[in-house]
């Protein structure tokens, strides 16, 4: 075999080796795995359509609610009608100003999560994304070998011997 070809081998497995630690890969990956162990849970299908329930029948209607108190709180007849409650929702009325920019902060989270059950489930049942960096370094780390075993030998070792008639001599 052309020696050139084990030299191109053993850049390929060399590249296979090195360029994964190169660029980080067993913590990215590592973090990766993490991460997708963390969001397990909320990702369930059960548990996003819970998290949708919340968003969508308690914290949107609490954001009319919110629009509703803090116009009151601006609004002399409203003060006048809501003014046996102000007592009580005076120390609640920062926390509903905030209510209708959570939910535009909240709404794409919510939504992107419903987007996204099906595509969490296909990448979580990949494997164990620790193992990502050894399926570049295992096969690398075998050509190599292979490689290494191509450029050491000796290249004659192989060839058949030929036994060549001695020419007759002229008589």
């Amino acid at each position: 075999m052309n020696r050139k070809l084990f030299w191109g081998v053993l850049v390929i497995g060399l590249a296979l080796v090195i360029v994964p630690f190169a660029l980080g890969m067993p913590g990215k990956t590592a973090a990766g795995q993490r991460m997708l162990n963390g969001f397990h849970p909320l990702m369930q299908p059960a548990a996003v359509q819970t998290t949708a329930n919340y968003y969508n029948d308690v914290f949107t209607p609490l954001g009319k609610v919110s629009t509703q108190f803090t116009a009151a709180a601006a609004n002399p007849q409203m003060q006048k009608q809501f003014a046996p409650l102000m007592p009580m929702l005076q120390p609640v009325m920062p926390i509903f100003k905030q209510v209708p920019a959570g939910l535009r902060w909240y709404g794409p989270l919510v939504h992107t999560m419903q987007g996204n059950v099906n595509n969490y489930q296909q990448v979580n049942s990949l494997p164990d994304f620790r193992l990502f960096t050894w399926f570049f370094v295992v096969p690398g780390l075998l050509l190599v070998v292979l490689a290494g075993i191509g450029l050491v030998r000796d290249p004659s070792a192989h060839r058949l011997p030929f036994h060549h008639r001695a020419k007759p001599t002229p008589a």
